[in-house]
């Protein structure tokens, strides 16, 4: 007889370190993930809007001490994603009625109490639990997941006069990485000093990559674009994140510069990573090479 599956509060002291270890378990051999990356779960721990969420809301499903499914957020109760091990699918009617009861709040877009649950294209099961339950997928929200597969050399970058690249494994200009980060996401009025302290956070979490983290120079020495890189040799995988372009340097290929530069650096420092992920599918990444996989997509309904 099956051991009972047990569920109970996430306690982040307990279960950080464990969810971790499970990402990475359940992150299959041919790189098509059904559950996140283990990096978008260490960066959504490290950023500093973590600060404002109540982490005991996350639903953590046990067999005899051995995580087999996790009902989690990222940075709000808005929006439920689900992490479930191969071999547990029974377990996803009680994940769905978890999600339910423990996530809700207010859209960005409609300014209506909502719940969305982002469920993975290819997962039946909670479609059609979704679907039954009255929730409505809504395609301009999902997510898109893209691809570039280590399996051909990656050409050095070409840069502009004048302009350098600059690894900040060889040093890190904070309010430069602030200033950039800020304007890169179009972000009003200059970057204030209160978003240092979670800038240097994010730089701390375990699996970001200093040395493989790029920025573009120009030639007074100010930062112009940015990419970020985690690595999990474990699953033999990359992910990119965050990546953004001051906007008064746009149009300059800095961008395709310091994503494809880490890219190269990747594949040339860690041989055996075969993939290198991107969660978004804006016509940038596809023009750098990135192919579309899979999408997230937000299934909602209206609470109020």
């Amino acid at each position: 007889m099956a051991a009972a599956i047990t569920l109970r509060p996430y306690d982040h002291a307990r279960d950080y370190d464990c969810v971790n270890e499970f990402l990475i378990e359940t992150c299959p051999a041919d790189h098509i993930p059904l559950n996140w990356i283990q990096p978008r779960w260490e960066y959504m721990h490290h950023h500093p809007n973590i600060d404002e969420v109540d982490l005991s809301k996350i639903g953590v499903f046990e067999e005899n001490g051995r995580i087999v499914g996790v009902v989690n957020m990222e940075d709000r109760l808005v929006d439920a994603f689900f992490q479930i091990r191969p071999g547990y699918e029974r377990i996803k009617p009680q994940m769905f009625a978890y999600a339910e009861e423990h996530f809700q709040g207010t859209s960005a877009s409609t300014g209506r109490t909502i719940r969305a649950l982002m469920i993975h294209e290819w997962d039946t099961e909670l479609t059609a639990l979704a679907s039954e339950n009255g929730y409505e997928r809504w395609d301009d929200f999902r997510e898109e997941y893209c691809r570039i597969l280590l399996d051909h050399p990656i050409p050095p970058p070409t840069l502009p006069d004048g302009y350098r690249l600059h690894c900040l494994a060889d040093g890190v200009d904070l309010r430069q990485v602030n200033r950039v980060l800020w304007r890169g996401f179009n972000h009003l009025g200059s970057p204030p000093d209160e978003e240092l302290p979670g800038r240097r956070r994010v730089m701390s979490a375990p699996n970001f990559r200093h040395d493989l983290t790029l920025v573009a120079v120009d030639p007074d020495g100010n930062y112009a674009s940015y990419c970020g890189m985690w690595v999990v040799p474990q699953n033999r995988v990359a992910y990119v994140e965050p990546v953004a372009t001051d906007p008064d340097y746009r149009r300059r290929g800095l961008g395709r510069a310091v994503v494809m530069e880490s890219i190269r650096r990747v594949a040339a420092r860690h041989p055996r990573v075969e993939v290198v992920w991107v969660g978004s599918g804006l016509e940038f990444y596809r023009a750098l090479g990135f192919e579309p996989v899979f999408n997230l997509f937000p299934w909602v309904k209206f609470l109020d």
